[in-house]
């Protein structure tokens, strides 16, 4: 596979990720960004912890959506998330969500 039709490749699957995005985020009540990671939840429960003198995030998601262009089944159950890095946390308006 030369670099274009690589290239090519990842476009379609992005456009075909984000077109899944377009017909699910009405199905979800809070959009969810981490340092490695997109998510619509449901269900979001934020821990602030600390340990060894430093602070991180435990992140709980419920009935959750991964924008991952390589995973083949993106809706999950569950996710947990430990991370030192900030967490985005944004209910959604359901009229912010019309997308053409």
């Amino acid at each position: 596979m030369s670099a274009q039709e690589l290239e090519n490749f990842e476009s379609d699957l992005e456009l075909q990720l984000f077109r899944e995005y377009r017909d699910v985020v009405s199905l979800f009540t809070y959009v969810v960004e981490t340092e490695r990671r997109f998510y619509l939840a449901n269900q979001v429960d934020l821990q602030v912890r600390s340990g060894g003198g430093e602070v991180f995030y435990e992140l709980r998601l419920a009935d959750v959506w991964v924008w991952d262009i390589y995973r083949s089944n993106r809706f999950v159950r569950s996710v947990r998330v430990v991370t030192f890095k900030d967490v985005n946390v944004e209910e959604l308006n359901k009229q912010d969500i019309s997308l053409p």
